[in-house]
């Protein structure tokens, strides 16, 4: 298999998107972004995240190469790679603030050297690394065959031969007063060791460093460059080459190992990012993707954003299972206020999502639909300049979903119609849920309205849960039970102090 990218088997990486889907901001799936990027914006990689794959096979292509880097030592070893393609791209990126032109040449031939070791030490790693992905698999093979091409071979050859030369040069400084001359080494004794040796007996001890440390500048000065160009001066053949070799090899990077260095960023950020909750015992699987059924499940799921800042401030973290069986699409979530509803909703969309882009998902176990297009309805505040109350916001907002869905699509709800009245709302729901089941489409809908759960042979409930003990208290526990509305109103009746056992306790003062 030819080799054309670490992250797309074929072409289809030319069409990634240059924007967020509009559902990211619901879903927090732009803060699980901004984070797992945050410390690698000069590769730009959010477009890779903001374009779901078209196929399974794609999602298939990507999970091999995740689990390829499960070998620590090849992590290891493709971080060292690409450190060193950073270390060249900063030697590169100097070179515009250098003011000399040996100087330059010089710095650019340091950047071609972290170049080429760069890839003659992955191209060493590679070769006996136990390779499974057609992906790295497939980059192993282009990278032999550049490492044994006439180009490679040419540039490091010429490289060793500059620098053995440079290396060769031995001149020496005279300084007279203010007169400065440069002249080939004519076998001068060093007298630096006699200067120790005569001064060593004078020694008593540790003594005061009073040397005064100057700040240390990449540039040299005028005089520096002087001298340098007085040396090349004395030695024209090797800096001629120097420079001819500059001259030759200024676009010497291959366009297919950068863009190598800069996709596998993809796999080492989104590993970076999940690593510290593996840690904390959160459990991460490869999912199956399928585009041919629509019984899904997840076990020991869990919203990726807020884990994250649990885990930061060594909180406690709720997983939660959920499964669709045989004509099963829709989960209707009920319970009260505060209780994890719709943390669970996003985290469904969110797994979708990242499997759809082909990450490792929270959960010990997960069979995850291939979707085209995901749907989300979540609170808006209501925008005084477009005339519109909250409620035909709503019913405008719905409408364009029910206008764009298809049976492949994902909608995910979050409290629809809460402005209007609860004979309304139930009513208007109604409508709504009647369209999607006819969609046949997967969906989680947050909800206060228990019928909708009963609707049809569809629909699935789940239920928040409290401590029964105390049903003030939340367990963020979403279980699937039937909806009754018991769990609301306790926690309703506990808040206003109307449960049995405090109004026995205000009768009996």
């Amino acid at each position: 298999m030819a080799f054309a990218s670490i992250l797309f088997e074929r072409a289809e990486g030319n069409g990634v998107a240059r924007g967020a889907p509009g559902f990211f901001g619901d879903l927090n799936l732009d803060q699980i972004v901004d984070a797992v990027t945050a410390d690698r914006k000069e590769y730009d990689l959010k477009e890779f995240f903001y374009t779901p794959l078209a196929t399974v096979d794609a999602i298939r292509y990507r999970h091999e190469v995740f689990r390829d880097l499960e070998d620590e030592a090849l992590l290891e070893r493709i971080k060292s790679f690409t450190q060193k393609m950073r270390s060249m791209r900063e030697q590169l990126a100097h070179l515009g603030k250098l003011h000399y032109t040996n100087q330059r040449n010089a710095w650019f031939v340091h950047a071609i050297e972290f170049y080429c070791d760069a890839i003659a030490r992955l191209n060493a790693d590679l070769s006996v690394a136990p390779l499974q992905s057609r992906g790295l698999r497939a980059y192993r093979q282009y990278l032999s065959d550049y490492s044994a091409s006439p180009h490679f071979i040419s540039l490091v050859d010429a490289l060793n031969g500059i620098k053995t030369g440079l290396s060769n040069i031995e001149y020496c400084v005279l300084i007279n007063g203010d007169r400065v001359s440069v002249r080939n080494y004519q076998a001068e004794s060093d007298y630096s060791k006699d200067i120790e040796e005569t001064f060593e007996k004078f020694k008593q001890g540790a003594a005061k460093d009073y040397r005064v440390k100057y700040r240390i500048s990449s540039d040299i000065n005028h005089i520096e460059a002087q001298i340098l160009d007085f040396v090349a001066l004395l030695n024209p053949e090797v800096f001629s080459r120097l420079t001819g070799y500059c001259a030759q090899h200024i676009d010497f990077i291959d366009e297919k190992i950068a863009t190598f260095d800069r996709e596998i960023q993809f796999y080492l950020a989104y590993l970076e990012h999940i690593a510290p909750l593996k840690r904390a015992g959160l459990r991460f699987c490869y999912p199956d993707v399928t585009a041919d059924t629509k019984e899904v499940y997840d076990y020991d799921g869990f919203d990726l954003a807020l884990a994250k800042k649990l885990v930061d401030d060594k909180a406690s973290i709720v997983c939660n299972d959920f499964y669709l069986t045989g004509k099963e699409r829709i989960i209707v979530v009920t319970g009260p206020n505060q209780g994890g509803k719709t943390t669970f909703a996003r985290s469904f969309g969110q797994l979708h999502y990242l499997a759809g882009i082909g990450c490792p998902v929270p959960g010990r176990a997960a069979r995850l639909f291939h979707f085209d297009r995901i749907f989300t309805h979540f609170e808006r505040e209501e925008k005084v300049e477009n005339l519109r109350g909250k409620l035909q916001d709503d019913l405008i907002r719905i409408h364009a979903i029910l206008e764009q869905v298809t049976p492949r699509s994902i909608v995910v709800m979050n409290e629809i119609f809460t402005s209007t009245t609860l004979q309304d709302e139930a009513f208007l729901s109604g409508k709504v849920m009647d369209k999607l089941i006819e969609r046949d489409l997967l969906c989680v809908w947050v909800t206060f309205i228990d019928e909708l759960s009963r609707i049809d042979v569809k629909t699935v409930s789940m239920v928040s849960t409290v401590v029964p003990e105390n049903p003030a208290m939340r367990t963020f526990k979403i279980v699937r039970r039937v909806a009754d509305g018991l769990a609301y109103a306790m926690a309703l009746a506990e808040k206003h102090r109307l449960t049995y056992g405090r109004i026995k306790e205000r009768l009996g003062s």
